[in-house]
């Protein structure tokens, strides 16, 4: 009999991982990021009891900050005040990640472009047009490349 790895228990199957859990990002100005992420993007910032208890005490000490998308994915940002990317160029790729992106009704998303404007938010690319709908590329204020993007009206 010929076994997979599958028949062996050695894999996940397709529904085993629910969901996107969190994401974790190294920023360097945390104040910068929290506007940015708050204010511009409009995500909701956890705070009191809204907080995981396991990162009370790194919030307590200036050291994280939690929004969360409203799927419920929870972005926690990380206070690196020594980050510096290993390229300057926020053309180059310097990490794995590629970059996040957050998905807006396509009735709002010519507003959504008109706050980053609005906002001197530095623009990669966009907005662009394609068969699966509309994109706009963009830096948070780490050089982390963020994608607002809405299906075809």
């Amino acid at each position: 009999m010929l076994t997979t790895p599958h028949s062996l228990n050695t894999a996940l199957t397709p529904g085993d991982l629910r969901r996107v859990h969190h994401i974790a990002l190294n920023v360097k100005d945390l104040q910068a990021s929290r506007h940015f992420y708050g204010t511009i993007l409009g995500l909701h910032e956890l705070t009191g009891e809204e907080v995981p208890t396991t990162l009370r005490s790194l919030i307590a000490a200036g050291k994280v900050t939690n929004f969360v998308t409203p799927d419920g994915t929870v972005l926690d940002l990380f206070y690196e005040p020594d980050l510096v990317p290993p390229d300057s160029d926020p053309h180059r790729a310097f990490t794995r990640a590629n970059h996040l992106a957050f998905d807006i009704a396509p009735q709002l998303f010519d507003r959504a472009v008109e706050v980053l404007k609005q906002n001197q938010v530095s623009l990669d690319h966009g907005p662009v047009s394609r068969p699966t709908g509309k994109g706009i590329y963009f830096y948070d204020p780490d050089g982390f490349l963020i994608e607002i993007r809405c299906d075809p009206a």
